[in-house]
């Protein structure tokens, strides 16, 4: 692996296993502060903003489709923090927070969400850090 997906895989899995532990052990304050979020149109677009620098970061310094499930992997994590950060940017608070809280059901399946997180944290965590660079 490059030495760029090491450290991404590094960075990223690191990240979703700490916040996703975070998420775990505070959920009621976790759920709170994303429904405020959700219904601040001000802080959906900071938060819509920052996120578009790394999506458009890691989609411009990592856009591999081969070479292995974590390139892959760090790729996608990238493509999808772009497509997430536009739709913070462009649909309407009100549209974002149904998408969250109503369709996609974040309260109900909040475990689910940061199992999810934490797995893909452990799986790129392990990835690049067993791995070595050429």
């Amino acid at each position: 692996m490059s030495p760029r997906t090491l450290f991404l895989s590094r960075l990223i899995g690191l990240y979703c296993i700490l916040v996703a532990l975070s998420m775990m052990t505070r959920r009621q304050v976790t759920l709170e502060s994303i429904t405020a979020l959700l219904h601040n149109p001000a802080m959906m677009f900071v938060l819509g903003a920052i996120t578009l620098i790394a999506g458009l970061a890691m989609v411009l310094a990592h856009n591999i489709w081969s070479g292995g499930a974590v390139v892959v992997v760090v790729t996608l994590v990238g493509w999808i923090t772009l497509v997430k950060s536009l739709s913070l940017l462009f649909l309407p608070p009100d549209m974002e927070a149904e998408l969250f809280l109503g369709q996609l059901h974040y309260q109900q399946l909040f475990y689910l969400y940061c199992a999810f997180s934490l797995a893909l944290g452990v799986y790129l965590t392990y990835g690049g850090f067993k791995s070595r660079s050429r």
